[in-house]
């Protein structure tokens, strides 16, 4: 398979795996909404439905196909000809189609979900493939549970499915199990095990049960995955899923990792909040990137340090992520310095003996009040006025 080696490719499943969150279901005019947002923020697959599961997301995954041009366009199926013919008929209008269909992987799910045997479900597995390869070129199989299988027998998954057609093998971390060098090395293992893992890219799709999504599918990409699922804001079901924004800004930031993206990285903040109004899904003010809180400084050496050089406190720059600006919040534990910043933002200056004036009454009004805006600060100057 010919592509860049160090092309991280991105797959969006806002659509699919984030949409499973209980009251953050979707229309499909707002899911068209989202995956055109998702086509300019630059992803390469939408997820965009699990078409046999009901007939709204059937006809989501029609019309998202029809709305975007560049993506490749991904409907979501289980090991078996019904859920197969069902993604076929409605990824008929998808310029580049792809089929998503995989199976159970662990012993925890082959006896316990499937009631089968490791010989049965490889089977299935192998028979899913080339059934939808019939249909479509570009398969991408799941081994469900991943992050608890064998390795031994997840490699003989894998090289089978490659052989039937897979071209895209998807290891996922489908509990959120795993520790950062267990799913490298996961990963590792199939690389240098799977003979002909040359012929597919291997994906990384992890969940945040144990709060390490971000940090497995990192640790999958150090060990050879080059496609990377996800959603905006992690969202996803039970604690989520890894956040593509995360991911892309880590690549960033790290460049000695040698590893990049197609992201255009400044539409991440409006299409967060985008995406968290339409699903009624508030985003924590300290997450990540896009919180609220992600570029705001309020402790007094932090925001001295800041103003003096804003490396001194940030290894990404607000502007980066479409983020407004970074912000110096005015706290009790504040120091002169933030407060010398905002006073002259409204205009007024103060030699060293002043500020250390109004500084007292300042940390007087922040013990008592949360929020210190520009009104408290204006009241502060003219209390003074009148004292003197």
């Amino acid at each position: 398979m010919l592509h860049d080696p160090n092309r991280v490719y991105v797959f969006d499943t806002t659509l699919r795996d984030g949409e499973q969150v209980p009251g953050c279901q979707l229309t499909t005019p707002e899911k068209i909404e989202i995956a055109r947002e998702l086509e300019t923020l630059g992803v390469d697959i939408i997820e965009a439905g699990f078409p046999v599961s009901s007939p709204g997301d059937f006809q989501s995954v029609v019309e998202i196909s029809k709305a975007v041009s560049a993506p490749t366009v991904c409907a979501l199926t289980r090991a078996n000809k019904g859920d197969i013919d069902s993604a076929v008929e409605a990824l008929k209008y998808a310029k580049h189609p792809r089929i998503h269909t995989g199976i159970g992987s662990s012993d925890q799910h082959i006896l316990h979900k499937f009631n089968s045997t490791r010989e049965e479900i490889l089977q299935r597995a192998v028979d899913a493939v080339k059934y939808a390869k019939k249909s479509v070129e570009d398969i991408e199989f799941y081994a469900e549970d991943a992050g608890r299988a064998d390795v031994v027998f997840l490699a003989q998954m894998v090289e089978a499915v490659i052989a039937a057609g897979a071209t895209v093998v998807n290891i996922p971390d489908t509990n959120g199990y795993c520790l950062p060098d267990q799913y490298g090395a996961k990963i590792k293992f199939l690389k240098e095990n799977v003979k002909n893992i040359d012929k597919a890219i291997i994906s990384v799709h992890c969940h945040n049960d144990l709060g390490l999504a971000t940090a497995n599918a990192i640790a999958g990409l150090q060990n050879g995955a080059r496609q990377i699922e996800g959603t905006i804001n992690g969202i996803g079901e039970r604690a989520g899923n890894t956040s593509i924004e995360e991911v892309v800004m880590i690549l960033k930031v790290h460049q000695t990792l040698g590893l990049h993206t197609n992201i255009n990285s400044k539409n991440f903040y409006e299409l967060s909040r985008m995406v968290s109004a339409q699903m009624r899904m508030p985003v924590q003010p300290n997450k990540a990137i896009v919180g609220a809180n992600a570029f705001a400084h309020s402790s007094g050496i932090h925001q001295d340090g800041f103003l003096k050089n804003r490396e001194n406190y940030e290894i990404i720059k607000p502007e980066d992520v479409g983020f407004p600006s970074a912000s110096i919040v005015l706290t009790a534990r504040s120091g002169r310095h933030a407060l010398k910043f905002h006073l002259e933002r409204l205009g007024h200056t103060f030699d060293k003996d002043e500020l250390s004036e109004v500084y007292q009454r300042f940390l007087i009004l922040a013990d008592g009040k949360l929020d210190i805006n520009d009104d408290d600060l204006q009241g502060l100057v003219a209390a003074r006025m009148v004292k003197n």
